[in-house]
């Protein structure tokens, strides 16, 4: 085990653990917080997880007859978001029309669908090999939308989340720790987990981490931007990532 994977690995961990302590309790702060946040997230869609899509899409060519066209991938990644969009749409609609038991047990399925989005986000991140200043960079902006995914489930249903719903993550994120150290799969079926993976988090990083007009400090959230974008790309341009 290389000590970036196991610091990044034990960061994810404990960013659900701890997820609520870490955001600030003032509400201005908070505005900062998350529109930072989201800052980076977004930068993190643009700069790593799109063009990285792309690139698995040519690599894919090599593996054998599987595709004929060029964006097969990217149907993979749109199959990620309607699921995981469908996930959240229902439990929603259940919130909405005030059926609270059926509601509860739907957010339980919610907690279950994200515990394997943890461990596939993990995997993928594990799996790749992101090691030295590349692991802080990535694993920062992968750390801080776990955050603000954690805290959405939060405050949909505290008691679950605290009581047992973070640990439900926590454990994703282990299982995905572990396979991306113990499991070789093959370059093709990587892809395919990675572009999965990428529509459900371009979903996750627009519906929780790109804040509301009425929440967003635009400021802070341009600076993460273009803060994060400009390191990221500056990094690529000298060590070829």
């Amino acid at each position: 085990m290389s000590l970036d994977a196991f610091i990044m690995g034990f960061a994810f961990i404990m960013i659900h653990l701890l997820a609520n302590s870490l955001i600030p309790g003032d509400r201005i702060q908070q505005l900062k917080w998350f529109s930072f946040s989201g800052g980076l997230a977004v930068s993190y869609v643009f700069v790593y997880v799109l063009p990285t899509l792309h690139k698995e899409q040519i690599l894919v060519k090599k593996y054998g007859n599987y595709f004929t066209m060029e964006s097969e991938l990217y149907f993979v990644g749109l199959i990620g978001l309607l699921i995981f969009y469908g996930i959240q749409k229902v439990v929603r609609k259940a919130q909405r029309e005030g059926e609270a038991r059926k509601a509860r047990i739907l957010f339980w399925m919610q907690i279950l669908f994200f515990g394997v989005y943890n461990m596939l986000v993990s995997f993928t991140v594990i799996s790749h090999n992101v090691l030295g200043i590349q692991a802080v960079f990535y694993g920062l902006a992968v750390g801080m939308h776990f955050i603000a995914v954690a805290h959405d489930l939060y405050r949909e249903y505290a008691d679950i989340y605290n009581n047992i719903g973070r640990y439900v993550l926590a454990i994703g994120i282990l299982a995905g720790w572990f396979l991306g150290m113990r499991v070789d799969l093959s370059p093709f079926t990587e892809s395919i987990i990675f572009a999965f993976i990428s529509g459900a988090m371009i979903l996750n990083v627009l519906k929780y981490e790109l804040p509301p007009d009425g929440e967003a400090h635009f400021p802070t959230f341009a600076i993460g931007v273009v803060a994060y974008t400009t390191i990221t790309m500056s990094l690529k341009f000298f060590f070829q990532w």
